[in-house]
C-alpha cells in the first residue's frame, strides 16, 4: 500500500480529525514492509552530498568535508557524518502514512550505527510501521505516536545502521486552540545586544573538533562534561541551509510541485495569493506556522537531532565511533532562539572487547526551556 505523506506543517482548509476508522486502518499496516514510497534525497554518499549535509547543520569537521585531511585518517577517505542517513530515507525524516490531513510532528529518533558510511557508498533502505501508541498531551490533547523502523544497507548488503523514528499525530485545530506551550513565547524574542552576541560568539570561536587527537577511554571519567555547543541564533536562512543538505520533505518547483499536488491533494495548501504551496513552509512562513499552533517559523526536528550527534562526534574524534543516539524533541525552536547543548558522561563500560562511554545530553534555549534531550553511546580507542 503506498504511503500517503503528511508532516508537521500540512494544513488543509477543513482540518480533518483523527477517526477510529482511520486508526483501525492504520493499525493494519503495522509490521508490513513499505514497498512504495517517495524516493530519498540521496541514494549515494557522494563527497558533495556529505559536505552539503554537514554544512547544513554547521559542522565543518574535516573528516566529512576535506578529502586531503580524511586521506590521513584510518578511513583513508571522507566518510559521512552519522546523521547524513536522514537524507537517504524520507520515512526516517518524517513522512508517515494514514490519517490523511491529520497534523503530524516529528518528535524523535533512536539510532544504532554498525558501520561507517564511506564516500560513494550507495544506501538502500527497508522500512515498516512499528507501532501506534496513544498519548494525552498538554499541547494537543489526544495524540498518537506513530513509530517507523528503518534499516540502512550499503551496496555490499551490509547493515550499516538501523533506527526508529516517530511522529505525533494530532488534531490541528485542537493543537492551535490549546497552544498553551507557546502562548508566552510568541512575541517574546527581543533584539539581542551586541554584547550578548559577542559573548555567545566565543562558543563558535572556541568550538573544538577533536579530530586526529585520540580521546582515550582510560582518560575519560564518569561525570566529565563535554564542551558546550551552541546553535543559533535561529534564522530562516539557517533553516533553509538545513533543507539544502537534507532535501526537505515537500519542497518542489514548478511542474514537479504540480505533479506532487495532483498525486497528494492534501499537500496543496494555498498561500495568500490563493496559490497551492507546500506544507513545509511553516519553516519560513511565520503566519502559516501560527496556524498549526507553533510560535513562528521554526527549525526542523531531524536538524535538531543532527545537532546532538554533531556534539558527540566533535568530542570523540576521528578514532571514536558513535554507536547509538536517542533524541527526543520537546518544543519548536522559532526564529530568534538560541540553543545550548550540554553533555555529561554517565557511564563507562566494556562489551565484546570494546570500550564505550554513555553520554547524557540536554539542549536548552537561551530562556532555559528544554528543547531536546537524549543519550549517546560511543566507542573510544584504548591505550591498551
Amino acid at each position: 500500500m503506498p504511503e500517503t505523506q503528511t508532516h508537521d506543517a500540512e494544513v488543509t482548509a477543513k482540518f480533518p480529525k483523527i477517526t477510529e476508522q482511520g486508526l483501525a486502518d492504520l493499525r493494519t499496516r503495522i509490521g508490513v514492509k513499505i514497498e512504495n514510497t517517495i524516493e530519498p534525497w540521496n541514494y549515494e554518499a557522494s563527497r558533495d552530498a556529505i559536505r552539503h549535509y554537514a554544512h547544513g547543520i554547521g559542522d565543518d569537521n574535516p573528516l566529512w568535508c576535506d578529502p586531503a585531511y580524511a586521506k590521513t585518517t584510518k578511513y583513508g577517505d571522507v566518510i559521512a557524518l552519522p546523521s547524513f542517513l536522514f537524507t537517504t530515507s524520507r520515512l526516517i525524516s518524517g513522512y508517515c502514512g494514514g490519517l490523511s490531513g491529520v497534523h503530524a510532528m516529528w518528535a524523535g529518533a533512536d539510532w544504532t550505527w554498525h558501520k561507517p558510511v564511506f564516500r560513494n557508498d550507495t544506501i538502500r533502505t527497508e522500512a515498516y510501521l512499528k507501532d501506534l501508541v496513544e498519548h494525552q498531551t498538554k499541547f494537543a490533547g489526544r495524540s498518537f505516536q506513530q513509530i517507523y523502523h528503518v534499516d540502512f544497507y550499503n551496496q555490499h548488503g551490509d547493515l550499516v545502521c538501523e533506527a526508529d523514528s516517530w511522529v505525533f499525530r494530532t488534531d490541528r485545530d485542537e493543537a492551535r486552540e490549546r497552544g498553551t506551550k507557546y502562548t508566552e513565547a510568541r512575541g517574546r524574542v527581543e533584539p539581542f545586544t551586541d554584547e550578548q552576541l559577542t559573548e555567545w560568539g566565543k562558543l563558535y570561536a572556541n568550538e573544538e573538533v577533536r579530530g586526529a587527537t585520540p580521546r582515550y577511554w582510560e582518560d575519560v571519567n564518569v561525570g566529565d562534561e563535554l564542551p558546550r555547543m551552541m546553535k543559533g541564533p535561529m534564522t530562516v536562512t539557517g533553516f533553509i541551509c538545513y533543507a539544502q543538505g537534507w532535501g526537505g520533505l515537500y519542497i518542489r518547483a514548478n511542474k514537479l510541485a504540480y505533479k506532487m499536488q495532483q498525486a497528494h491533494p492534501g499537500l496543496a495548501i494555498k498561500n495568500r495569493f490563493n496559490v497551492p504551496d507546500c506544507p513545509e513552509r511553516v519553516h519560513w512562513d511565520e503566519e502559516f506556522a501560527l496556524e498549526v499552533g507553533a510560535p513562528g517559523a521554526y527549525d526542523y526536528g531531524p536538524e535538531r537531532n543532527s545537532w546532538l550527534t554533531h556534539h558527540i562526534t566533535n568530542w570523540i574524534g576521528d578514532d571514536g565511533f558513535l554507536q547509538k543516539s536517542k533524541c527526543q524533541i520537546r518544543r519548536h525552536n522559532p526564529d530568534g532562539d538560541v540553543i545550548f547543548i550540554d553533555g555529561t558522561v554517565i557511564r563507562k563500560f566494556e562489551e565484546n572487547g570494546k570500550k564505550y562511554v554513555e553520554i547524557q545530553q540536554m539542549a536548552k534555549t537561551h530562556r532555559d526551556e528544554v528543547s531536546a534531550f537524549g543519550t549517546a553511546i560511543a566507542e573510544l580507542p584504548s591505550k591498551g
